[in-house]
């Protein structure tokens, strides 16, 4: 069955198209394999004689009582409805039942029909809905998926450890069940393994699991499934087996928050979580940049580099403390707003951090100014309706005016004096911490341990990154000791356990003890999910154990005043001079951390059977 539609364009050849495009998208959405054509006032339609029994004819003419039946449609057999440009504007819910009704049903069932333009082009593929595979039903449907090929993205907020391992889970997992599956991992540089576009078409389902937001409009008429990516690091096959029952269609012209959960966890737009994460993941490259050019400055000028105008040192310093830094408010609540309201809301959130930077809300006002532009732009853009005629206004004037407008009177008039109050008095307790009164000590201890643990907590989940956001926050108004405690006790648990699989050995697998150089690498790198893989396996045990080390850590860096002024590189930073406030500091924490974690993992950890346990040479002996 075809829906044939004839548009006259005679008095409004722009609306003429504008209808054809909306016919053309409800089509798609509600199955129907459709050819639109249009003509000028009396021309007749070079229709080719393609219609056959119970194919339906749409006539849509600019105002009712028209004829019902053209002279040149006389060869049609099928039900012809008649109806105007209005009636698809604003009264197409009405149109389509009409139409549905004459046909017989209610929708095409994806995989079914493609819906093209007279010029024989594809306009929406119904087939690409599931790959063309009729047989993987709707969301709710008992009968088995007959899901083949999958595509993935996976995407954390630095890039760096969690995209890769989830990445990881999900290739181990589909060979287990004997599927195909390319993944596109969006690391620190980018995606690394960009999906194609056949690729994508020729996908019985689509996977994303990531913490942040990821640009999902390419995979409009899929099956998808998306939640964080630990979820999938934690059980692969287990993953791909949910994900293929509960995955949904997504509709064309949606792109919802790519961390909504299906079943718990983040919540994508309607969340917290998800859009601070994708604020944070595009503010990094500008704190670790400007972070490591006041660096360089400081090393090649030293400490009165400010002072050097003109200097080569002078450039970098000011390059990085002048013209990188104050970005990073603003790009922080222009993604969080972003996030939150898609494109309309990104000038609202940036000039919403703007302010918030200018009017000493800093970090705070920032992440407020993000949400609160993203919300009012998200609201803007569903309750605003405008005539067809000027929609297209909306997204690039309409929205930005009103919401960069809305967004700054509410910092000025409300937001400012409290989330200013706020940050002076965080600003001023932090650097209170390094008087030398028995209160700032206690207080440096607490501070330290508490950053430091919490680091240690998931190991990249959502406590590790509360801490690490509000150290990052500290250093765009020069705070740079939580900073030392935040990487620190993120660098301790791997180590620590690196250092737990040559003390007793007993108490860890092979394959554990085979990768722990590997695993204290990447303690030193300052990728503390290298520890992951041991606290899955006994998380009761081994996690507390990694907790006490990381705050242990946390506590002697703070308590020794040790600062660093970029938000990663671990112990890459040693050769940047500047880069680390009081070495002594720095090493005395990190060393200390791992060793009490370490201890602890040998007093609490017990020992392995020795079929998990013993050595490859025993293993090669016995014939293994």
């Amino acid at each position: 069955m075809k829906l044939f539609a004839v548009i006259d364009e005679a008095d409004a050849p722009v609306l003429a198209i504008l209808a054809q495009e909306m016919l053309l998208h409800a089509a798609g959405e509600k199955g129907f394999e459709i050819e639109i054509y249009r003509r000028n006032g009396s021309a007749v339609p070079n229709i080719s004689p393609a219609w056959q029994n119970g194919d339906i004819m749409l006539l849509v003419g600019s105002r009712q009582g028209e004829e019902n039946k053209p002279a040149w449609a006389a060869g049609f057999s099928g039900p012809i409805i008649a109806a105007t440009r209005e009636d698809i504007f604003n009264r197409s819910a009405a149109l389509w039942r009409q139409i549905e009704q004459a046909a017989g049903k209610s929708a095409a069932a994806p995989g079914e029909r493609a819906i093209k333009d007279a010029g024989g082009r594809a306009a929406i593929d119904g087939s690409a809905a599931i790959g063309g595979n009729p047989s993987v039903p709707h969301k709710g449907e008992t009968a088995a998926r007959k899901v083949q090929k999958l595509v993935a993205v996976t995407s954390c907020p630095t890039g760096i450890a969690h995209t890769f391992m989830a990445a990881e889970a999900l290739m181990t997992g589909a060979k287990a069940l004997g599927l195909t599956i390319r993944v596109e991992t969006q690391g620190s540089v980018g995606a690394g393994t960009p999906l194609s576009e056949e690729e994508i078409s020729a996908a019985d389902l689509v996977i994303i699991a990531a913490d942040r937001e990821v640009e999902r409009s390419r995979f409009n008429g899929k099956y998808v499934y998306s939640s964080g990516t630990k979820a999938a690091i934690a059980n692969g096959k287990a993953y791909i087996q949910t994900a293929i029952d509960r995955a949904e269609r997504q509709n064309a012209g949606s792109n919802p928050g790519a961390a909504a959960q299906a079943a718990g966890g983040q919540k994508g737009k309607n969340g917290f979580y998800a859009p601070l994460m994708t604020g944070v993941s595009f503010m990094l490259p500008f704190v670790v940049a400007g972070g490591l050019l006041i660096a360089l400055g400081l090393a090649l000028g030293g400490v009165n580099v400010e002072e050097q105008n003109g200097s080569f040192a002078h450039i970098l310093w000011q390059i990085g403390a002048r013209n990188v830094f104050p970005l990073i408010v603003p790009v922080l609540a222009g993604y969080i707003a972003f996030a939150i309201g898609d494109r309309p809301a990104l000038a609202p959130g940036m000039v919403g951090g703007f302010v918030s930077d200018q009017i000493g809300a800093g970090f705070i006002g920032g992440i407020i100014a993000g949400f609160l532009a993203g919300y009012i732009s998200r609201a803007a853009a569903h309750y605003i309706r405008l005539p067809r005629t000027i929609e297209g206004l909306k997204p690039v004037l309409i929205l930005p005016l009103l919401c960069t407008a809305a967004t700054g009177l509410i910092l000025f008039y409300v937001i400012q004096a409290p989330t200013t109050a706020l940050l002076h008095m965080l600003t001023d307790w932090v650097r209170g911490l390094e008087a030398q009164s028995n209160g700032a000590i206690i207080n440096a201890l607490l501070l330290g341990a508490l950053i430091g643990g919490m680091m240690a907590v998931d190991m990249g989940g959502p406590v590790n990154k509360a801490a690490y956001t509000v150290a990052i926050g500290l250093l765009s108004v020069k705070i740079y000791t939580p900073m030392a405690a935040a990487m620190l006790g993120g660098m301790t648990p791997p180590m620590a356990l690196a250092l737990a699989c040559y003390m007793r050995p007993r108490c860890f697998t092979t394959k554990e003890r085979e990768s722990s150089a590997a695993t204290f690498i990447m303690g030193l790198s300052f990728i503390s999910e290298g520890a992951i893989p041991f606290a899955t396996r006994d998380p009761l045990r081994v996690i507390p154990c990694l907790i006490i080390g990381s705050a242990f850590a946390g506590a002697v860096a703070l308590l020794a005043g040790t600062g660093i002024i970029v938000p990663h590189g671990g112990i890459f930073l040693l050769p940047i001079k500047g880069a680390i406030i009081n070495y002594g500091g720095y090493f005395m924490a990190l060393v200390s951390g791992a060793i009490v974690s370490a201890c602890c993992l040998c007093l609490i950890c017990r020992p392995l059977p020795k079929e998990q346990n013993q050595p490859p040479a025993v293993k090669r002996a016995n014939g293994l």
